[in-house]
């Protein structure tokens, strides 16, 4: 019996989330973990569209194994790093690296406003100076103004958006 495959697609539009991942274990053979529809419902259709309309070729196949062999995937997050209680993450002072035509002269003062605050960094021979503290790098400035990861270039508008950002 061939399959409509018009049919089961409309028939799986109107499922539940519940509804298709025990499509999926029937379908594969196995229970799943996900809980996004609009993924159940691609892998699903993709799984019974296969054999109606024909799966990869073998060469595709070859060809998906070798990407992923070489490929250095990350199966768990990163552990947050250790603190002891009460510690305080700082990053430590050390020379901008030489040679580095992207940073303006030691002594250059920049200046970046950001929700409303002018913040001003001082360009120094050996690091970048912020509220006092030396700092190594102009992302880690921006990490603690922000609270989130900048590219420091970009945060302080020394490269444009979509620019190459490289020292070379």
């Amino acid at each position: 019996m061939a399959l409509n495959v018009a049919k089961e697609i409309a028939a799986l539009k109107s499922m539940t989330v519940g509804q298709l991942r025990e499509k999926y274990q029937t379908v594969f053979g196995e229970p799943t973990q996900a809980g996004n529809k609009d993924f159940l419902f691609k892998r699903i259709i993709w799984r019974l569209q296969s054999p109606a309309e024909g799966d990869l070729s073998e060469r595709a196949r070859r060809r998906a194994a070798d990407i992923a062999r070489d490929a250095d995937i990350r199966m768990t997050m990163p552990k947050p790093p250790r603190t002891s209680p009460g510690a305080e993450i700082r990053t430590a002072a050390a020379p901008v690296p030489l040679g580095d035509n992207r940073l303006p002269t030691p002594g250059t003062v920049l200046t970046r406003t950001y929700r409303g605050r002018a913040y001003e960094v001082t360009v120094l021979p050996k690091g970048l100076e912020y509220d006092g503290e030396v700092y190594r790098t102009l992302s880690a400035i921006a990490k603690k103004i922000t609270g989130a990861h900048w590219n420091g270039f970009l945060f302080f508008g020394l490269v444009k958006p979509g620019a190459e950002a490289t020292d070379g």
